[in-house]
């Protein structure tokens, strides 16, 4: 016999709890996880990916003359590129080879790379 005053409440926990029911119970159980997921994308994944743009563009623009900061904290005037460093000249007739990684903005600005462990 069938009740005649079924709550919703029931009614899930019985579609849950059947055989036939059961995948509409799996997709009601995956829902926090994928809300997890699209939380985590929006706010972690998705600015660490525009503020990693925005370094290699910096990266890329680097040229001959620019006067630079390295993540050690020297400053000198960029007087060769190549493929991934750059020779950097620190003082009169004193150049250095330097990692392109290393460099973390212009003299005079704010850093386009952040220290590791500063909070943004």
């Amino acid at each position: 016999m069938i009740p005649t005053s079924v709550s919703l409440h029931d009614l899930l926990v019985a579609m849950a709890s059947t055989p036939d029911g059961g995948g509409a119970g799996a997709w009601i159980q995956l829902v926090p996880f994928i809300l997890v997921l699209g939380i985590f994308y929006f706010i972690i994944l998705l600015p660490m990916r525009r503020k990693q743009k925005k370094v290699d563009e910096f990266l890329a623009a680097l040229k001959v003359g620019d006067k630079i900061v390295t993540s050690g904290g020297i400053y000198g005037s960029v007087t060769r590129i190549g493929g991934d460093s750059l020779q950097l000249q620190i003082a009169d007739k004193v150049r250095v080879e330097i990692s392109r990684n290393a460099v973390v903005g212009y003299q005079g600005q704010a850093p386009v790379v952040a220290p590791e462990g500063a909070a943004q």
